[in-house]
């Protein structure tokens, strides 16, 4: 077949799937588990690499079904909004439109047999030559139809120099609950017709897309320089240091173990959790959310590492008439859905259990009231301007009569100076 024929077929079958896959991070097969994906520099880092770099973002995961799977994993541009660029493929790769997963490890001495992929991209089949907002698709039998999971992640090609700090709220209400993101973007030889439409700023706090929100118009422009500082705009609640577990042994109890039980099957029971919305704050040291496969009896935790039935339990102070509650981080990419809420019992409490590797991770609770129906990441957590956050910031740029969004600016900026 025509390798532009070859190429259009697979674009049109990609953008059918589009229609019923979100562009977001989503596991759509339940045997699919513990979703890696980051930049290699760093595990696990912010899916980020520089365009027409040596950079690599790595995506693994584990099957529980074992075996073998005829996996195969394409990436389309998308703008900032996480829209389709509606580009063709030949217009943002450049070399093929998807290959084949071919990196497997099976588990050794474990409970829970499962099979373990890996890739790293880009690489000699799959690369980008454009910078933006990329979506990665992996699917089996070389059908975008049967996708199992989808992933962001971003390619940068940096024209701006961005700058910012993270202060107080100057609402006097707000300043010990509050951190506000003031920022500058120097596009200097940039062609920048019109600043308000050309170039957009993403903020978002540890990674969350939920949390980001953008911002078009600049306080006020000096030359080059757009400065970012209006009252109104990038304020987010401080929130609180993650709660966490550890279970990197499956042998000895941590400090948030109360009972672990192997026979067929490991079962790991959590203390309870209270409520942290107190008045004041305290220092704990977390991992702003996310969570690193671990085995401290094993060798490979990519393979040794075993899966557990991790049991939850939480008294919230409310019960299951007034509303639900729902535990979310990284390891389930912060989804309110059925599978992280809680239900609750005569006892008082909510309780759930989770499937999943042994290691340590990083948690919260989410309430959702039944008179709003929204969520709350306060009500259970509290906030503070003293909460430990890192901001991602991401400025883009839509050229005069492109097509297509770049993605020409990116930060990292932390509440806490180090």
């Amino acid at each position: 077949m025509n390798r532009y024929l070859t190429l259009l077929l697979l674009f049109i079958s990609i953008r059918g799937v589009a229609q019923t896959a979100p562009y977001d991070n989503n596991v759509y097969n339940p045997a699919i588990k513990t979703v890696e994906f980051y930049n290699t520099k760093k595990e696990p880092s912010f899916p980020i690499i520089n365009l027409n770099s040596a950079e690599q973002v790595q995506l693994a995961f584990d099957d529980l079904r074992g075996g073998v799977r005829n996996y195969y994993y394409s990436i389309e541009h998308c703008d900032g909004d996480w829209n389709s660029s509606n580009l063709s493929p030949t217009q943002y790769l450049q070399n093929f439109t998807e290959d084949k997963i071919v990196d497997y490890t099976y588990s050794s001495a474990t409970f829970q047999k499962y099979t373990h992929y890996t890739i790293k991209f880009p690489n000699e089949y799959i690369k980008p030559k454009i910078s933006g907002n990329y979506i990665l698709r992996v699917y089996e039998d070389d059908d975008p139809t049967k996708t199992i999971l989808t992933r962001r992640f971003y390619v940068l090609n940096s024209k701006v120099t961005v700058s910012g700090e993270v202060v107080a709220s100057s609402d006097m209400d707000n300043r010990a609950h509050n951190q506000k993101i003031n920022f500058q973007i120097d596009y200097g030889t940039l062609k920048v017709q019109n600043p308000n439409t050309d170039i957009r700023a993403w903020v978002m706090q540890n990674q969350r897309n939920e949390t980001g929100s953008f911002t078009t118009q600049p306080q006020y422009i000096r030359g080059s320089q757009l400065i970012y500082g209006d009252l109104s705009t990038n304020e987010f609640p401080g929130g609180n240091e993650f709660r966490h577990f550890d279970t990197r042994s499956l042998k000895l109890n941590s400090d948030r173990v109360s009972r672990i039980y192997r026979d067929t099957a490991n079962s790991v029971v959590l203390l309870t959790d209270v409520s942290r919305n107190l008045p004041n704050y305290t220092f704990l040291y977390d991992n702003d959310g996310q969570f690193y496969p671990l085995n401290q009896d094993g060798t490979d935790p990519t393979i040794d590492a075993d899966y557990a039935h991790m049991f939850f339990s939480l008294t919230a102070g409310k019960t299951g008439t007034d509303g639900s509650a729902y535990i979310v981080g990284k390891f389930n990419d912060y989804k309110l859905d059925e599978h992280s809420k809680l239900d609750y019992d005569d006892k008082g409490k909510f309780y759930t259990h989770l499937f999943l590797k042994q290691g340590v991770y990083d948690y919260q609770y989410v309430w959702v009231d039944n008179a709003t129906k929204k969520p709350d990441y306060t009500f259970l957590e509290g906030s503070y301007f003293d909460t430990e956050n890192k901001y991602q910031l991401l400025v883009y740029y839509h050229p005069p009569a492109a097509q297509w969004e770049e993605l020409v600016g990116y930060v990292v900026l932390s509440s806490v100076q180090k």
